[in-house]
């Protein structure tokens, strides 16, 4: 298990829209975690090579402890193929998480957006 490092970007300055980006999990790794307390509209993809594996966003407001995330329907964000889905929970952190599957390499995308300071 590796924690994989994740980069937070701007999507163009004055947009109000951030991305952060997790590349290359493999089997059972966890994200780094992510400090997002701007935009609370956020949408989550996954794509890549499973190998079966399941892949969950999780959100924590101390950092520590952490919970999967939803979608609009109350759904824990949990998947095993590539996929695009809503957030409905507005975190501190969010960070993505890995289990199971051999050969596994995907790649996780949250697009942030609304109000910025």
């Amino acid at each position: 298990m590796a924690t994989i490092t994740g980069t937070l970007t701007r999507v163009e300055p004055g947009y109000g829209a951030w991305k952060a980006v997790w590349t290359a999990l493999g089997d059972a790794d966890q994200g780094s975690a992510i400090k997002v307390p701007m935009g609370s509209e956020k949408s989550f993809q996954v794509f890549g090579t499973f190998g079966s594996a399941t892949v969950v966003l999780q959100g924590s407001n101390d950092g520590t402890n952490w919970a999967s995330l939803t979608d609009p329907q109350g759904n824990a964000i949990s998947k095993t193929a590539a996929a695009l889905e809503a957030v409905s929970e507005h975190t501190l952190y969010i960070r993505p998480s890995t289990s199971g599957g051999t050969g596994t390499n995907v790649d996780v995308i949250v697009f942030i957006a609304g109000q910025m300071t």
